[in-house]
């Protein structure tokens, strides 16, 4: 970062007759202003630079000189910069007598006259006058240049966020927008977009709509936000969101409005399709409900019981929404997190001895993973899939989940947990008996209104004897107690029964206790459950244990990659530039030579007449022609080329039949190398 010059900052003198130079320089040098003589002009320009402070110029040196090259300088100089000029003339000389000097003005812009001889003091408090206003000047750089950062990181945040920027002229109408915002209304990078033409583009039901909403936002000063239907050129209705802010001057005037925009169609649309779904079930609930009147002159317990069940379904179907929302969001946030990772990784190598910037950089991988680390499991609880057994630590699992369950439970609730230091692995999928573990503890939560202790404990346990559900052998149990109402015998009986609840209507599913009998049944243990009305619920659950360890990663990432592939040529195919940009350089870090493809389209084409590739990478996720289509197609042209296929989610979706190898998004450099030479090992 740039910082303002002091004591550094040094004075420039061009005075090749008599003593001047000497007598400037010394006089300068009292006056702990640093300074530089400049034997002829041609050194003198060449010595010019933005941390010049002053200049001091005899005028007789400047008199008949070829001034071009200087005033070439001046009238480049940035637009925070005009360099003072200090010219010492003879007595008589100055400007208001001096054609000569008169002129220097002209070429020089920034010009102290002092007629010699003068007095050291003159010279001195002149010269400081001219390192002060240098000054202003390097602080006026300084504010540009954070300005011009701000501006970068802005415009950056806006286009990761899809969201257009606008700026309204409420005296002249006078609207500017950008690519992103004009792409909002249906118009191309390049279109002109005036606001007779915004307001034109609005759904004429929605035009005085918006016009009062501006009208408001002047005469109260409140931020605009609004929602309305666009109709593009092609005669399509699209629906816009649209948020600024105002900005009056000193006088307290409304001058102008900035603010951004965002193209909404597919959230009006998926919430309109809620709606309707709603609207059906509601619908159906009441058909239902009508039946069960007429057929049923007496017990309104039924009926009651019924609609329990609709709404209960209703709870399912917005789970399986919920899901599917979740699902995309952390696929998202994944490409994302790939690019800052990729970087920041990069970027790690090339600030080897500067420790500060290596803890800066190491901090911000440490907080990237760890958001790798939540869309993981955000990407579990989205997906439908059959269990992934490998041995579990679930010491470390519950362990690595402490911060989300204290966040999940409020600040009314207290987490105790009861870990021994060595515990057997259990045979599990990590990511369902996470899942597993939250539910518990958000069923104590809510089974515990005024507050209490939930208490998580861990320990071995071994049958000799098979006992109900269970076999012989060695279990780790996972016991998760609360301090809460309890259950009564009858209620227990129930609770693992599907859709069975005693929180009111709305406020659970009654799917959870039962999805964890069953992922407990699947893993060839078993739930169970004790409780005593008034003092809490036990919840155990039993996991049959590993022969096996698990598989530990210090999850650094960090280290460098094996080199034992040699240089490829790789086709990179991915629609997002920005991952697709952060792949490259990982690539040819490695010593890879690189073509980049931001479509299946774009992508064959280079494989049908851009020469020989030694392997294809492409995600998977993207529009047009997915990255299982790509695969195939690719085969079908070059049916040994090898393939490797990136992509966010927890599992490629079924119908893929090719065999491909699949990289897990957000990778490392690392990963991606190990990959890389996998997928050729097995060619």
């Amino acid at each position: 970062m740039r910082t303002i010059p002091n004591r550094d900052a040094i004075a420039l003198i061009h005075a090749p007759l008599g003593r001047d130079a000497q007598i400037a320089g010394s006089l300068l040098s009292e006056a702990a202003i640093l300074s530089d003589i400049a034997e002829d002009l041609a050194a003198f320009v060449s010595a010019l630079d933005e941390d010049t402070a002053f200049a001091v110029v005899t005028e007789e040196a400047l008199r008949s000189a070829d001034l071009r090259s200087l005033s070439a300088w001046i009238k480049a100089q940035p637009s925070w910069s005009d360099l003072p000029f200090i010219i010492l003339t003879h007595r008589g000389g100055g400007p208001e007598r001096n054609p000569s000097a008169a002129r220097l003005s002209e070429v020089l812009g920034n010009v102290s006259f002092i007629e010699r001889p003068f007095h050291a003091t003159t010279f001195i408090s002149v010269a400081r006058s001219a390192m002060r206003g240098r000054r202003r000047q390097y602080e006026a750089r300084l504010r540009i240049e954070a300005l011009d950062e701000g501006e970068r990181r802005l415009q950056a945040a806006l286009e990761a966020g899809h969201l257009g920027a606008w700026e309204l002229d409420l005296s002249t109408d006078a609207l500017v927008t950008s690519a992103t915002c004009r792409g909002v209304f249906g118009r191309g990078p390049e279109d002109a977009f005036t606001y007779d033409d915004l307001l034109a583009a609005i759904h004429p039901d929605d035009v005085e709509k918006t016009k009062s909403a501006v009208r408001a936002t002047i005469e109260t000063g409140g931020d605009y936000e609004i929602e309305y239907r666009t109709i593009w050129l092609d005669g399509s209705i699209h629906w816009a969101e649209i948020r600024a802010q105002l900005y009056r001057n000193r006088s307290g005037k409304a001058i102008k409005l900035v603010g951004v925009s965002a193209d909404i169609t597919d959230r009006i649309s998926a919430d309109e399709q809620q709606r309707k779904l709603n609207e059906t079930l509601e619908e159906r609930v009441a058909e239902r409900t009508a039946e069960l009147h007429e057929a049923h002159a007496i017990v309104m317990a039924e009926v009651a019981q019924r609609e329990r069940a609709e709404e209960q379904l209703r709870q399912a179907q917005k789970m399986e929404a919920i899901g599917q929302l979740t699902g995309g969001v952390a696929h998202d946030f994944n490409n994302l997190l790939m690019a800052v990772l990729g970087n920041l990784e990069l970027l790690r190598k090339h600030v080897d001895g500067d420790v500060k910037a290596a803890r800066l950089i190491d901090g911000a991988l440490q907080g990237a993973r760890r958001g790798a680390s939540l869309t993981q499991r955000l990407l579990a609880f989205a997906r439908r899939q059959d269990l992934r057994v490998d041995p579990v630590d679930l010491g470390k699992l519950v362990g690595d989940m402490s911060d989300l369950l204290k966040r999940s439970v409020g600040t009314g609730i207290v987490i105790e947990t009861n870990l021994p230091e060595r515990l057997e692995p259990v045979l599990a999928d990590a990511n369902q008996l996470e899942l597993a573990l939250l539910n518990l503890v958000v069923n104590a939560r809510d089974a515990m209104a005024e507050g209490g202790t939930v208490r998580i404990t861990l320990a071995a346990r071994s049958l000799e004897h098979g006992e109900g559900d269970l076999a012989a052998g060695r279990y780790g149990v996972l016991s998760v107690a609360d301090e809460g109402h309890g259950m009564d015998e009858e209620t227990l009986q129930k609770a693992i029964e599907p859709f069975f609840s005693t929180k009111e209507l709305g406020k659970g599913t009654g799917l959870g206790l039962s999805m964890i009998h069953g992922l407990a049944l699947q893993l060839k243990g078993t739930l169970r459950l004790r409780s005593t009305p008034g003092k809490g619920t036990t919840a155990e659950l039993w996991i049959p244990v590993s022969d096996a360890q698990p598989v530990v990663s210090d999850g650094s990432g960090g280290q460098e990659p094996d080199q034992q592939v040699g240089a490829l040529r790789v086709l990179l195919v991915d629609d997002d530039f920005l991952i697709a940009m952060s792949s490259v350089d990982m690539l040819t870090d490695l010593g890879h030579e690189v073509i980049e493809a931001h479509s299946g389209k774009e992508a064959l084409a280079h494989l049908r007449g851009s020469g020989r590739f030694d392997l294809l990478i492409t995600d998977y996720s993207m529009p047009e022609m997915t990255g299982g289509e790509l695969a195939m197609a690719a085969r079908a042209l070059l049916p040994d080329l090898p393939i490797l296929i990136a992509s966010g989610y927890a599992d490629l979706p079924s119908g893929i039949d090719i065999d491909v190898a699949r990289l897990g998004k957000p990778y490392t450099q690392q990963q991606l190398a190990q990959e890389i030479e996998r997928v050729l090992k097995d060619v």
